[in-house]
């Protein structure tokens, strides 16, 4: 595991990162991150773990990784807007870590509604976004990511689906390198997000999307939804246009079919 110092040395940042709380193994980031926002802790501050006993990805599922090979962590934020906003902060945080790989890979990452990063076709970050509200206000907002730097191994019923940087490259990546880059990312995006600005954040998005204009399944929790994904709604929603016209889909997992 890395020391404060460095992670602290060499990071270009103001806000995100001003604050480390480092593991060698802990349950769940966004679990400790979400405990630390509820007791007053200050935006910016990060959890970083090697590894993760029970992580997390979206609809309870189980995010595996290889101890020390990966980068597991969450950074609590505190912007001040509507909760209907907070659902952009996923856009932001995709955006921030498309911006600082692709200057380090020279290599196109693809964004996959609502929460994935993709290369090749294969998802090699996930993003999980937790908030508290206090009526109709965010009062914070944990963004726990979870992306494959060196991993080599992936289970059966993975490796079709999950890659890794070092998968992809055949080469192992500078850990602390690419979290320092992600973190000065995300810090020089954050000043817009914080005034609810993410026109520069979707424009970005909608580029890196590959999924509109290709059929895809959406499984929610009590019914399957199946059309062409056409674009995204102002709220951030998937728009799929079905037989039966236009449906937009705030949550469930998609698959574009082929």
């Amino acid at each position: 595991m890395f020391t404060k110092e460095e992670l602290t040395r060499g990071l270009d940042s103001r806000i995100i990162g001003n604050k480390f709380f480092l593991f060698d193994s802990l349950d769940s980031t966004n679990a400790c991150a979400k405990t630390l926002a509820d007791a007053g802790i200050e935006e910016g501050a990060v959890v970083l773990t090697d590894f993760q006993t029970v992580g997390r990805g979206r609809n309870g599922r189980s995010w595996n990784s290889e101890a020390g090979q990966n980068l597991l962590f969450s950074v609590v934020l505190r912007p001040k807007f509507p909760k209907d906003q907070a659902t952009f902060l996923t856009f932001f945080s995709a955006i921030s870590i498309v911006r600082a790989l692709e200057a380090e890979l020279k290599e196109r990452i693809e964004c996959k509604w609502p929460n994935d990063l993709l290369l090749n076709g294969r998802k090699f970050c996930g993003i999980l976004l937790e908030n508290s509200f206090q009526q109709d206000k965010l009062a914070y907002s944990v963004v726990g990511i979870g992306l494959n730097v060196n991993q080599k191994e992936f289970g059966e019923d993975l490796r079709e689906r999950a890659t890794s940087l070092r998968f992809e490259r055949k080469k192992d990546f500078d850990r602390k390198r690419l979290f320092q880059k992600i973190l000065s990312e995300m810090d020089r995006l954050y000043e817009s997000a914080q005034a609810g600005d993410f026109r520069s954040v979707m424009e970005d998005w909608n580029k890196h999307c590959t999924m509109f204009g290709k059929p895809v399944k959406v499984v929610k929790s009590h019914e399957t939804l199946s059309g062409t994904a056409v674009g995204l709604s102002p709220e951030g929603g998937l728009v799929v246009e079905t037989s039966k016209g236009k449906s937009i889909v705030y949550a469930g997992d998609v698959s574009i079919l082929t």
